[in-house]
């Protein structure tokens, strides 16, 4: 896999809830991923990058099968929809600066 293919993982805010994604598009703002939320009914989100290494040591392998099947791909798969799930795994404080998208 390229570095340019690397996947990032973010903690999304959505409407309904937290969702915990990985993505291999160069920024969670590319019009393409954004073109994905916007197709499942995200129009407007508040987001966090998160450390791969904290997403692979609390999902190991649910992570290791979505990164096998993004195959360097630029694309987005979702890791975890469970709110209650993924608040329980990740400490507020290890979140950096939010993503603001839509109005």
């Amino acid at each position: 896999m390229t570095s340019s293919k690397t996947p990032r993982a973010y903690l999304i805010f959505t409407g309904t809830g937290p969702i915990l994604i990985l993505s291999t598009y160069p920024k969670l703002t590319d019009e393409r991923l954004v073109e994905k939320l916007r197709y499942k009914g995200i129009e407007k989100f508040l987001a966090y990058e998160v450390a791969l290494t904290a997403v692979e040591a609390r999902y190991s392998e649910a992570y290791d099968r979505i990164v096998d099947d993004l195959g360097g791909l630029e694309d987005i798969r979702v890791l975890d929809f469970n709110g209650h799930q993924i608040m329980a795994n990740f400490s507020l404080d290890e979140l950096g600066d939010p993503i603001k998208f839509g109005a």
